[in-house]
């Protein structure tokens, strides 16, 4: 049990701990604020860094913080090509393109700036940020998680104590275990089968060939998992028979897949984590670091 001493330190974080992916929403406010622009026109401070994609990502954080106050961590993923999802299956987000150098560029600056504010970030070798999210949501800790990002693989962190804001047709989602219930008629858990079955292009996740979002909901809902579907082949329901097939061929690729959509809860390194360090920074500190960067010119201009 948690000493008396932590819990009132847990207490002072106002309930809240804000969980965001790092790079999900620079690169949302990089490409938001460079679409159709050269290298050369995108906004740069006095020392020539880029900085357009800053102003939106530390105007969000500055949003969420006064929404939601209390403490945050700011995940980055690991290094691609080392992550033990990578190591172990090569194909792994193989086909995604050079990230653009003033995006990485302002990911650089991006850590120098939380680090000068003092805000919490973390990366973990071999891991990415989903799995550092996730270690947080499993931590046992008596505040509100919320996690903000638009990756809905994160679906499977939903619970009592933990949220998730992502944004839609250009509308802020605040989604709750409730809706992903009454949305999906599953548990979150089972996300992870739902995902298995279907894959997922973006990450090259290969899933079961030949079946869509119209059959991988159901069969997860009827058979409670993709190791129930495969126990109950034979006897699939007759609604399913025109996938048996596809699901015994593709018995291998769904198992690689779910293994590769399952985030990992367990890291060692959040669970060291001293707590009193998760605290947001003032006001005052964000504010001077933003203006000593040339990002924030109107502090009234925060959020």
């Amino acid at each position: 049990m948690p000493g008396k001493t932590y819990l009132r330190r847990l207490r002072s974080l106002n309930e809240h701990l804000v969980l965001i992916d790092g790079f999900n929403l620079l690169s949302r406010a990089y490409f938001a604020t460079s679409y159709g622009r050269d290298d050369h026109q995108l906004e740069k401070n006095s020392e020539g860094r880029y900085i357009h994609a800053l102003k939106v990502f530390f105007s969000r954080i500055s949003n969420l913080q006064e929404r939601f106050p209390g403490g945050i961590v700011i995940a980055w993923d690991g290094k691609r090509e080392d992550t033990i999802r990578n190591q172990d299956h090569q194909f792994y987000k193989a086909q995604r393109k050079d990230l653009p150098a003033p995006l990485i560029e302002q990911y650089h600056t991006a850590t120098e700036i939380c680090t000068d504010m003092g805000m919490h970030q973390m990366q973990v070798a071999g891991y990415e940020a989903d799995d550092i999210i996730g270690s947080f949501t499993k931590a046992p800790l008596p505040v509100r998680k919320v996690i903000y990002s638009n990756d809905k693989d994160l679906f499977q962190l939903l619970n009592e104590d933990t949220d998730q804001l992502f944004v839609q047709k250009r509308k802020e989602i605040h989604y709750q275990l409730h809706h992903f219930q009454d949305d999906y008629g599953i548990q979150p858990a089972q996300w992870i089968d739902v995902k298995a079955l279907l894959g997922d292009p973006s990450d090259n996740i290969p899933g079961c060939p030949g079946v869509g979002a119209k059959a991988a909901l159901p069969l997860i809902q009827l058979y409670g998992s993709v190791e129930g579907v495969y126990n109950q082949l034979e006897q699939l329901d007759p609604a399913f028979n025109r996938y048996r097939k596809k699901l015994e061929n593709g018995r291998e690729s769904v198992m690689i897949s779910r293994e590769l959509v399952e985030i990992h809860c367990g890291l060692d390194d959040v669970h060291a984590v001293d707590m009193e360090t998760l605290r947001s920074p003032s006001q005052a500190q964000y504010i001077n670091v933003l203006e000593h960067y040339e990002i924030l010119k109107d502090p009234f201009k925060l959020s």
